[in-house]
C-alpha cells in the first residue's frame, strides 16, 4: 500500500529557499534564473535541421545561430537541472502519479484543451515580454526592475481575470 505524501512546504519556506537559489545564481552565473528562453533555443535548433540556410537569415533565430549551438547554452542545462530535480522531489516526496487535475464540472479532455491553450498564451506573452515569470518577474524583480513588477502585476491580474471567467461563465 503507499503511504501518503508528504506536506507541501509553507510558502514562507519555499519563497526563502527560492529566494536564496535566486541570489546564488546570480553569485555563481552573474545573471538570474529564466526558463523561456530554452524554448525559443529549442526552436531554432530545431529549425536549423530542417532548414539552415533560412534559419541562419532569420531575423530572429538568426542570432542564436550565429551565437553557437543553442542548445549549448546556460539555459539549457537549468532547465535540465530544474526536469531531474523536480522529479526527484516528487519522488522523494511520494508525489509522483499520472492524472489529470480538475475541477466536478470539468472533463479530463476539457481540462487538458485549457492547459495547452494557456499554456500558449503563457508562452506567448513570455517571448513578447522577452522573458517568463522566473526570468522578468523574479529575476527582474530581484534586481528591482520596473519591467519586473510591471511584468508581475499584469500576470497576476490576467490569472485572476481569467479563473474569475472560468469559474463564472464557462462552469
Amino acid at each position: 500500500m503507499r503511504e501518503a505524501p508528504k506536506p507541501f512546504w509553507s510558502p514562507l519556506s519555499a519563497g526563502i529557499v527560492l529566494g536564496l537559489a535566486l541570489l546564488l545564481t546570480f553569485v555563481i552565473t552573474g545573471h538570474g534564473l529564466g526558463a523561456s528562453g530554452f524554448v525559443t533555443r529549442l526552436a531554432a535548433q530545431a529549425n536549423d535541421w530542417v532548414a539552415p540556410t533560412a534559419t541562419t537569415e532569420n531575423a530572429y533565430f538568426g542570432p542564436f545561430m550565429k551565437a553557437g549551438n543553442p542548445l549549448m547554452s546556460w539555459i539549457t542545462w537549468e532547465v535540465v537541472g530544474v526536469l531531474i530535480g523536480a522529479f526527484l522531489g516528487a519522488k522523494g516526496a511520494g508525489r509522483i502519479a499520472v492524472k489529470v487535475e480538475r475541477g466536478p464540472s470539468t472533463s479530463g479532455g476539457s481540462r487538458l484543451m485549457y492547459a495547452l491553450i494557456g499554456g500558449v498564451l503563457v508562452g506567448f506573452g513570455a517571448r513578447l515580454a522577452r522573458g517568463c515569470t522566473s526570468g522578468v518577474g523574479l529575476s527582474g524583480g530581484a534586481t528591482l526592475a520596473v519591467a519586473g513588477f510591471v511584468f508581475l502585476i499584469g500576470f497576476f491580474a490576467a490569472g485572476f481575470a481569467v479563473s474569475f471567467l472560468m469559474r463564472r461563465v464557462w462552469q
